[in-house]
C-alpha cells in the first residue's frame, strides 16, 4: 500500500508533545493500532503519529478511505472539526482552529460569489478519489460568538486569542501553547514590544506573571473582572493554588469566568446600542430644528 505523507497536512494541527507521543507509542505497542488511518486517495489525512509509530515498529494498521472530499479546503475543515471534538485539545488550540475554520469558510464564500459552480475534477484527478456525495456546507462563523460556540470557549477568550495571533511574539505564543502562561495574561503581555515579550517568556512563569502585572498596573492598576473572579474563588470557594499563586484548574472558576465574560460582553453591547440611539436622537433633533 502506497501512503503519501503531506508535510503541510502533518503540520496543520499542533503536534503532540514528547510526553503525549511517548504515551501513544506505549499504548500502540501494548494494544496495537486500534483506530484506522484516514486516507484521501493515497494521501494520509488523519493518523500521522500512529502511522509513524507503526512503520517504525513494523506493526499492522487498518486504513479507511474518505472519498467525500473535493478539495484541500474540505480536508482542512474535516481535520479542524475532528480536533475540536477531542477533549484533549487546549482552549488556545480550540480558538486557533475555530478562527482557521472561519477564514476557510469566508474564503469559500467569496470564491462561490466569483464562481458559483467550481470544477472539482482537478482535485479528484490529483488524489484518484471521486466524491461519493458532496459534503454539506458547514454554517458560516460570522460572529465572535459563533466562533466561541464552535470552539466551546467564551467569546472574550476568542478575542484574546485573536490579539495573541496578531501581536504576540513567537516565544509568547509558545508559552501559551505549553501552558506557561494563561490566554488572558498572554493577551495583556502582547501589548509589550516583541523583545520584552520574548524576555518574559524566557524567564518562565514568574516573569510572565510579573510582565502581565506591570502592563495591568500601567493601565491604572485594574485587573480584568475574570481574574478578580479567580481570586475571589480562591478565597471563598477554598480553591487550591499552585506554587506561583495561580488557582488550580477548577470547573467552578471556569464557569464563573465564562459568566463574567458574558455579562461584560452583554454590557458592552448595551452601551453600544445606547450610544447609537443617542446619536440617532441627536440627528433627529438636528433635522427637526
Amino acid at each position: 500500500m502506497n501512503i503519501i505523507v503531506n508535510e503541510d497536512l502533518r503540520a496543520y494541527i499542533d503536534p503532540l508533545t514528547e510526553d503525549e507521543y511517548a504515551a501513544l507509542e506505549r499504548s500502540i505497542l501494548a494494544e496495537g493500532c486500534r483506530d484506522a488511518l484516514v486516507l484521501w486517495g493515497e494521501v494520509l489525512i488523519d493518523g500521522h503519529n500512529r502511522y509513524s509509530i507503526c512503520s517504525r515498529h513494523g506493526l499492522p494498521f487498518q486504513t479507511v478511505q474518505n472519498t467525500r472530499f473535493t478539495s484541500m479546503e474540505d480536508v482542512h475543515l474535516w481535520m479542524i472539526d475532528q480536533h475540536l471534538g477531542r477533549r484533549s485539545v487546549s482552549d488556545f488550540q480550540r480558538g486557533v482552529l475555530a478562527l482557521r475554520k472561519k477564514e476557510i469558510l469566508e474564503t469559500r464564500r467569496l470564491a462561490v460569489l466569483d464562481d458559483p459552480a467550481p470544477d472539482a475534477s482537478a482535485s479528484e484527478a490529483a488524489t484518484g478519489a471521486g466524491p461519493e456525495a458532496a459534503l454539506p456546507p458547514p454554517p458560516p462563523l460570522k460572529s465572535r460568538e459563533a466562533i466561541a460556540r464552535a470552539a466551546r470557549i467564551s467569546s472574550a477568550t476568542v478575542g484574546q486569542i485573536e490579539k495573541i495571533q496578531k501581536a504576540a511574539a513567537p516565544e509568547l505564543v509558545a508559552a501559551v501553547k505549553s501552558g506557561e502562561v494563561s490566554i488572558s495574561a498572554a493577551a495583556v503581555i502582547a501589548d509589550l514590544p516583541a523583545e520584552e515579550q520574548a524576555a518574559a517568556a524566557a524567564g518562565g512563569k514568574k516573569e510572565l506573571r510579573q510582565a502581565a502585572k506591570r502592563v495591568r498596573e500601567s493601565r491604572g492598576g485594574k485587573k480584568p473582572a475574570s481574574d478578580a473572579v479567580a481570586e475571589v474563588a480562591v478565597e471563598v470557594l477554598g480553591v487550591a493554588t499552585t506554587e506561583d499563586g495561580e488557582p488550580e484548574a477548577d470547573p467552578r472558576i471556569a464557569l464563573l469566568r465564562a459568566q463574567v465574560n458574558a455579562l461584560q460582553e452583554e454590557n458592552g453591547q448595551l452601551r453600544a446600542q445606547v450610544t447609537e440611539l443617542q446619536a440617532q436622537l441627536s440627528a433627529a433633533r438636528h433635522s427637526a430644528g
